[in-house]
C-alpha cells in the first residue's frame, strides 16, 4: 500500500481526464479527491470525480467508478468494486460536527457495491456480498449475500448472482 497526499495548486493548468499514477500500478483519473492519510492498495483504479475522504484504507485490486463518495476513515478490503455515484457514509445524524461520533463503514474483500447505492454509517459488508444498484444498506450485510432495495433486504446468494451475471442461471 502507498500513502497518498494530494498537494495544493500546481503551476500547471489542470487537464481534464489526466491519468495520475499513484504507484504500485494504481491510477486515479483527474479530477478526483484523495484525502490526507488515505492508503491506496496495489493495482487500484479510481475514476474521475471520486471523493475519497481522509484516513480511508483501500485494499489491493479495487475499482472505484466515477462520482463515488467514500467518507473519512472508511475501510475497504481487496478486490472491491464500487459502482458510479455510490455513497459510503460515516455520520448517522449529519452534520454531527464531531468526528468522535462518526461510525465508519467496513467493506470486506471481493464486495460489489452497485452504482447509485448508499451504505449508511457504521454498516459492515461481509466478504463477497453484493449491494444492488440504487440500494440503501442500513444494516450489516452477511458474506456472500446479495441485498437490494430501500432499505436493502436479502435477494439471493452470491452464487445465484454469479450464475445470472455469467448467463448460467
Amino acid at each position: 500500500m502507498i500513502g497518498v497526499s494530494m498537494s495544493g495548486p500546481s503551476s500547471e493548468p489542470p487537464v481534464q481526464g489526466k491519468r495520475i499514477e499513484l504507484g504500485d500500478d494504481s491510477v486515479a483519473w483527474w479530477p478526483c479527491h484523495i484525502g490526507s492519510e488515505s492508503m491506496i492498495g496495489k493495482e487500484c483504479s479510481i475514476g474521475a470525480l471520486v471523493h475519497i475522504g481522509r484516513g480511508v484504507t483501500i485494499g489491493d485490486g479495487c475499482r472505484i467508478q466515477g462520482g463515488a463518495y467514500i467518507a473519512d476513515n472508511s475501510i475497504i478490503g481487496a478486490g472491491v468494486f464500487i459502482g458510479p455515484n455510490a455513497t459510503i457514509l460515516n455520520d448517522r445524524h449529519p452534520p454531527s460536527g464531531d468526528s468522535r461520533l462518526w461510525k465508519p463503514v467496513s467493506i470486506s474483500d471481493e464486495v460489489v457495491i452497485g452504482g447509485g447505492s448508499t451504505v449508511v454509517a457504521g454498516v459492515a459488508i461481509g466478504r463477497g456480498a453484493v449491494i444492488a444498484a440504487g440500494a440503501t444498506a442500513t444494516s450489516d450485510v452477511p458474506a456472500d449475500e446479495v441485498w437490494g432495495g430501500v432499505p436493502a433486504t436479502y435477494l439471493m446468494s452470491r452464487q445465484e448472482y454469479e450464475a445470472r451475471r455469467t448467463g448460467d442461471g
